[in-house]
């Protein structure tokens, strides 16, 4: 069976765990070992029980935990190159470097595809994850989606897809203008009707959730997100999650075959 669950999701921290079968891997981690801990144990999860972390890209808010956690728990960690250098995570138990266009990777039962994206990060990626005949999507964190992009994640069971702000939010909200050109520009994050353009591009039939993350606290409502999602592909709100930055989520679960 593959499941995931989210340990929080949003600008001051992010960490997702995946499950297929007796592999559990982190994806990301932007919480410092204690947080990490506290985080899991609401999930009923042991964080030695981790067998890999996995990196999408340097910013704080995703990496700032990985160095710590990956010594604290003795676990290997996988990111690209660019990602590597552009940041000192300190000396790691076990590096493995990948470049972005590379193909699956295997972990114990999972199969994980880095997906290189556009975000203003050395070499970022996001990851499609496999276990048996089960795919799930993590997709946060790019300004733009590619034809290349919406390839790779079709066919999914499952996607957690970025809704970082609304527009009209963003323009009129405290950020100063420069990082409001850089949140909405192609290479800062995706607004709600770029994330709903993006759903109605791929196979979203298939989809047994639609599980929404990295909302902005000050660029963005629920409600916003989930009404644009809603007009991109009505039959999708029975199918429809909305994550937290405070809160760790349910397990999704995707069952097998």
């Amino acid at each position: 069976m593959l499941r995931f669950a989210s340990l929080g999701s949003g600008s001051r921290g992010n960490a997702t765990l995946v499950q297929g079968g007796d592999t559990l891997v982190l994806v990301d981690c932007g919480y410092p070992l204690k947080e990490l801990r506290r985080r899991c144990a609401l999930l009923g999860v042991d964080p030695d029980a981790i067998d890999a972390v996995f990196v999408t890209h340097e910013h704080g808010d995703h990496a700032r935990g990985v160095g710590p956690v990956a010594r604290a728990l003795g676990v290997p960690v996988w990111m690209s190159h660019g990602t590597w250098h552009a940041r000192d995570y300190g000396a790691l138990p076990e590096l493995h470097l990948f470049n972005s266009h590379d193909g699956p990777i295997r972990v114990g039962e999972l199969r994980i595809e880095p997906v290189p994206v556009p975000h203003d990060a050395r070499e970022p990626v996001q990851f499609v994850v496999e276990h048996r005949d089960r795919r799930l999507g993590l997709l946060t964190d790019l300004g733009s989606h590619t034809p290349h992009v919406a390839a790779r994640y079709r066919q999914l069971d499952a996607l957690l897809l970025e809704c970082n702000h609304d527009p009209v939010m963003l323009a009129n909200g405290p950020y100063p203008p420069a990082l409001q050109a850089r949140v909405g520009g192609d290479y800062g994050h995706l607004n709600n009707g770029q994330a709903a353009d993006f759903l109605g591009r791929i196979d979203h039939a298939a989809l047994r959730h639609l599980v929404v993350g990295h909302l902005s606290e000050k660029n963005n409502r629920p409600e916003l997100a989930s009404q644009a999602l809603c007009r991109a592909v009505p039959d999708i709100a029975a199918r429809l999650a909305l994550l937290a930055q405070d809160q760790v989520s349910a397990w999704f679960e995707l069952g097998s075959a």
